[in-house]
């Protein structure tokens, strides 16, 4: 594997040979985070199947938060997930693979329970070891790099096929909408509930939609970011508010009780503490977003509060299709989120920009055929 560039500060990429080149040596070029700040595009040969894999030409390939984090930090990233929103048409299958077809329009998922693993033959299907493995990069069958790349091997049991009804930006868009059903679907939100969503990147404002079509009555937001704010508005919020101004309008809205429940979709350490500050005696918090610090609490507000905490990671397999059908149906919407499409060449960019907390970017899709 030859390393072709790697970028620091704020430069962009260069090509590090034509595509031409690149095609005719059977060597394709991967964005891989590696570092504080750092992005190299690495050579990778073309992938091939294994007999139980398929190979997915990438149509879009979202950024996620981890990702922005990762670059942030410059913590170890597994390159498998570095990239894991992607959406795409199989090109090549293994040959025991029978259920996808090449030409089929396809959606990266985690694969359904094993039903082999300790978790599984406990009747804990939904702990599964091998779904939870793949969910992390690190199933038998994990690809060397990620989404960020014009094409990826992945095991065929990881594919889903696509609903007809949604375009190819709106299905680099289920695996993110994915995580939220799921915190959502774990998080017992009751009818009428009074709802506080930390948070408006597209984790937050595909909660907040959940959060209202499972029946919430007042559903805040609470976002320092004023374009941000006005999306969590047209999506559906009663209201939005900056941090300063929440503790007002919540008490106002609840009538000095707090929420009956609060998820925390930001992902840093001090907003962990602030979520339970926000719900009621007796009230729920949802830990969605994932802080790459420790975090410092008040234990005693916790337990004079009875607070119930309920946290999520990734999903589960058939929530891919759940998710599907109700961004088909319209109960979710992802189109307004999308903001910006950029290549392979401009990830650099597009993540120093995301990081810097100043972004007027929602949802960035990188299409690495441009």
């Amino acid at each position: 594997m030859a390393q072709a560039v790697v970028t620091e500060g704020r430069e962009y990429f260069r090509p590090c040979r034509s595509s031409a080149a690149v095609r005719d040596s059977h060597i394709m070029q991967a964005a891989l985070i590696t570092g504080k700040h750092t992005v190299e595009l690495r050579e990778f040969p073309e992938p091939e199947p294994a007999a139980a894999g398929a190979v997915v030409d990438i149509a879009y390939c979202g950024i996620c938060g981890t990702d922005i984090h990762a670059y942030q930090s410059g913590a170890f990233y597994n390159p498998a997930i570095c990239g894991h929103e992607w959406t795409g048409t199989v090109s090549a299958v293994g040959r025991e693979v029978q259920r996808l077809s090449e030409g089929d329009r396809v959606v990266v998922a985690v694969p359904p329970a094993c039903g082999q693993c300790e978790a599984c033959r406990a009747g804990q299907s939904t702990r599964c070891l091998l779904t939870f493995m793949a969910a992390l990069g690190r199933d038998p069958l994990a690809p060397h790099h990620g989404g960020f790349a014009p094409r990826i091997a992945v095991g065929a049991s990881r594919l889903l096929k696509a609903n007809s009804a949604l375009t190819d930006e709106q299905l680099a868009q289920v695996e993110p909408a994915t995580v939220a059903f799921h915190a959502v679907r774990r998080s017992g939100i009751r009818l009428g509930d009074s709802a506080v969503v930390q948070g408006a990147g597209p984790i937050g404002l595909t909660t907040m939609q959940w959060v209202k079509a499972a029946g919430a009555g007042e559903l805040i937001v609470i976002e320092p970011n004023a374009q941000r704010r006005a999306l969590a508005l047209a999506l559906g919020a009663t209201k939005a508010v900056t941090p300063e101004e929440a503790d007002a309008v919540i008490n106002e809205c609840t009538k000095g009780l707090g929420a009956d429940i609060v998820y925390e979709c930001v992902g840093r350490p001090q907003t962990i503490q602030r979520a339970v500050d926000l719900a009621r005696r007796g009230g729920s918090m949802c830990l969605i977003g994932l802080a790459d610090q420790d975090a410092s609490i008040n234990p005693s507000s916790w337990l004079i509060k009875e607070i119930t905490v309920t946290s999520s990671l990734a999903y589960l397999h058939e929530e891919f299709e759940m998710t599907m059908g109700m961004i088909a149906d319209g109960r979710v919407r992802v189109e307004e989120m999308h903001s910006a499409t950029i290549g392979l060449d401009e990830l650099h960019g597009a993540l120093a920009d995301l990081a810097s907390g100043a972004s007027a970017q929602t949802k960035v899709l990188v299409d690495p055929r441009r």
